[in-house]
Formats: structure tokens, C-alpha cells, sequence
């Protein structure tokens, strides 16, 4: 009996690791390594990159709202081997893009089956199957993430030097479409909404099902989800600003080609110590009670950014924004659980995965715009740190709100 216990909990955290380290083909830091690459076949500059970037995941945002909420409706193995073949078909589609328009289809494509709907399909899942134990489990499937972002760049930045990089997408399209249907199929057929989390000890605990399970339009007119937005956004809408326009960071400060490329394995590593301490704490404390603490590393990244030059700033600010990428991945998936339960969590979170995803978009075009315009990185630095301080206190005024609503029986 332990051991189907063992069995049942580990293949659902398996398949959450699995979806978030293939997330990595959609996210802003593996793209934004193909950059230089595309904007010289193009003849476009930082700018235009960053808007039509900007465009791309904008539309990829308003998308996913519909497609993510289809998770409330279908059987998690046939929706999920739905996103796999999508992310396969839009990694090859990629390999072929040759102009303005196709490159905008492009990355639309990557952005809603990779970051979109990857990451959104694992978190959910593993959110609403996870009563006792999400924080840890949420952690675990991170992981996968973290694998990516400390492999990739560099694996990536290798295979680049003997590999055109239409070939390396197509690649890239070809192994995803041979491996994770297979996987996805054998390792969740038999997981349902219903399915949830199996304890080694016959107790109950029923405490789930205590909590008011919010509509979308219920958590839409409730004034506390719109203060928790700017804290909600912060690291999406930075992070991906950075990695996006990393060439022009490391010739504004003088380092070497891919000097950002190398900490992506620092950020991996602390991205990975946040992970681990921060679904500990969750379960331990629940999320609210940590909440406020979210952005404090990526405000202090993001003014190290501004104050240093040295080579060795990439590391430091780019370890903070990890620790800040791990908090951010851990709370904002159980917090919605937590205060708005689990049977409609698919649709909130289809709607809050797609603010962010919005927000990365806002971050591409602003900060692209803003280095045409002339800004230095600096200059940048310096209001994300305004910004990320105005959501930090936002939190702590409002943090005594931050409860679940009971059912009284």
C-alpha cells in the first residue's frame, strides 16, 4: 500500500518536473539566446526585436486565458498531450521563420504552448492534486525549470558554434515530439480533477474542503487580488526584461559575450535554494504569512545591477533575481489555492498566468523602447527598483486581507 502511495504521488510531481524544464523552449531566457542570431538574418535592431517580442507574448497572454481554463474541462492526460504536440509543432514552425510577420507567429507560438501553457498545465495539476504537501510538491516540480535554465544557455551557447540555429529548433521540435507524448501518456492516464494527494497515515483532513472555492468573476471583483498584482508581476515583468536585451546589458557594462549566458547556472542553483526553503516555509506557514517577503531579493538585484560594474555583477544580481525566481514560482501557485481553492483554480490561474504573461510582454517592448530612446541600463535599474518597492509595501498594507473565506456548515 506505501508503496502505490509512493507511486501515485511521485508520477504526478514527475510530470509537473517534466512540463517546467520543457517550459524552458518558450521562456524569454532561452529565446533571448537566438537574439544576435535573428536580428542579424532580419536587419532589425534591439528595439524592434523587443517589440515585436512584446507583441507576440501580448497576444500569447489573451490566449491563454481561454485555452488554460479548458483544464477545468478535460482529462489532464488528453489536455496536456494537447499542449506537448502544440509545443512541438511551434518549435519547428520557429525553425522557418524569415520575416517580420513570421518571426511575430513565431514567437506567439513558443510563448503560449511553452511558457503559457507548460508551465501553467504542471502548476495547476500538481496545485489542485497537493492538499497537505503543495509547498514541497510545487518546489519539486520547479526543479525542472531550474535544470533548464542552469543547462540550456550554456548547452545551447555549445551546440550554437557547429550547429546553424534554424537546425538546433528543428531538432528541438523533433525530440519533444518523439519523447513527451510517449511519457505524458504513461505517466497521468489515470489522473482525474478528483485525483488527490495519498498520506502514509489513514487520517482525514478535510480542511480543502472548508475553503470557498472562488469563480473567476468572484476573485475578479474582489479588491485584494488587484493589490496583489504588482507584487504578482514584479519578477516576470523584470527577469524577462533583463534576459531578453542581455546583449545589450553585457556591451553597456563591458563584459565579456556571454557573460550572462554563464550565471544563468548561478541563477539555476539559487532559483533551486529558494525553491526548496521556500516550499518548506509554505507548508510550514502557509504563503500569505510570506508573501511580503517575494520581491525583497529582486529589489536588491536590481539595485546591484544599477550601483556595480565589475564582471563578476552578473553573477551577484543574477543569484538574486534566482532567489526571487524560486519564491515567485512556489507562492504566487499555492497562494491561489490557498485563498480561493481548488475547483476553479484552473480558470484563476489560466487568468493569472496570463498576466504575467503580459507583463514579460510589456517588459520587452518598454525596455527595448527605453534603450532606443537612449536610457542606460542604470537608468532602467533604477526604476525597477522604484517599482518593486511600490509592490512591496502595497503587500504589507493589505497583508491582513490575504485570508480564505470558509463554507460554514
Amino acid at each position: 500500500m506505501i508503496i502505490d502511495i509512493v507511486r501515485s504521488n511521485f508520477k504526478i510531481i514527475f510530470f509537473g518536473f517534466v512540463f517546467t524544464f520543457f517550459s524552458s523552449t518558450g521562456q524569454s531566457f532561452f529565446i533571448g539566446i537566438f537574439n544576435s542570431n535573428i536580428r542579424e538574418e532580419l536587419n532589425i535592431s534591439h528595439g524592434q526585436f523587443g517589440t515585436l517580442y512584446g507583441i507576440a507574448t501580448l497576444c500569447s497572454s489573451f490566449t491563454l486565458i481561454w485555452i488554460g481554463k479548458k483544464i477545468d474541462d478535460l482529462k489532464l492526460v488528453n489536455y496536456a498531450l494537447l499542449v506537448v504536440f502544440f509545443l512541438s509543432f511551434a518549435a519547428l514552425f520557429f525553425s522557418f521563420i524569415n520575416g517580420i510577420l513570421f518571426l511575430i507567429i513565431g514567437i506567439f507560438f513558443l510563448r503560449l504552448s511553452g511558457q503559457g501553457l507548460m508551465s501553467h498545465t504542471a502548476s495547476t495539476s500538481v496545485s489542485r492534486f497537493f492538499e497537505r504537501s503543495r509547498g514541497k510538491a510545487l518546489s519539486y516540480i520547479w526543479l525542472g525549470m531550474s535544470l533548464g535554465e542552469f543547462l540550456l544557455p550554456l548547452l545551447m551557447v555549445y551546440l550554437l558554434t557547429f550547429i546553424y540555429w534554424r537546425t538546433l529548433w528543428q531538432g528541438i521540435a523533433l525530440f519533444i515530439f518523439l519523447i513527451l507524448p510517449i511519457f505524458t501518456f504513461f505517466i497521468i492516464k489515470h489522473i482525474k480533477k478528483s485525483s488527490r494527494e495519498k498520506f502514509f497515515l489513514d487520517h482525514s483532513d478535510d480542511n480543502i474542503f472548508k475553503i470557498k472555492s472562488w469563480t473567476i468573476k468572484e476573485v475578479l471583483k474582489n479588491y485584494k487580488f488587484y493589490t496583489i498584482l504588482p507584487a504578482m508581476l514584479a519578477s516576470s515583468f523584470i527577469i524577462t526584461g533583463i534576459v531578453i536585451n542581455q546583449t545589450f546589458i553585457i556591451e553597456s557594462k563591458g563584459w565579456e559575450k556571454f557573460a550572462i549566458a554563464k550565471s544563468f547556472m548561478v541563477y539555476s542553483v539559487f532559483t533551486v535554494v529558494a525553491l526548496f526553503l521556500s516550499g518548506f516555509l509554505v507548508d510550514k506557514f502557509t504563503s500569505r504569512k510570506i508573501f511580503p517577503l517575494l520581491n525583497v531579493p529582486l529589489l536588491i538585484s536590481v539595485i546591484v545591477l544599477a550601483s556595480f560594474d565589475h564582471s563578476y555583477t552578473a553573477y551577484v544580481f543574477m543569484g538574486l533575481m534566482g532567489v526571487s525566481n524560486g519564491l515567485t514560482n512556489i507562492l504566487i501557485s499555492s497562494f491561489w489555492a490557498e485563498i480561493y481553492g481548488v475547483n476553479f483554480l484552473g480558470s484563476i490561474k489560466a487568468l493569472t498566468s496570463s498576466l504575467m504573461v503580459f507583463s514579460t510582454a510589456l517588459a520587452t517592448a518598454v525596455f527595448g523602447i527605453l534603450i532606443d530612446l537612449g536610457f542606460s541600463i542604470e537608468n532602467i535599474a533604477f526604476i525597477c527598483a522604484i517599482y518593486t518597492s511600490v509592490s512591496i509595501l502595497i503587500v504589507i498594507i493589505f497583508q491582513k486581507s490575504y485570508k480564505p473565506t470558509f463554507i460554514t456548515k
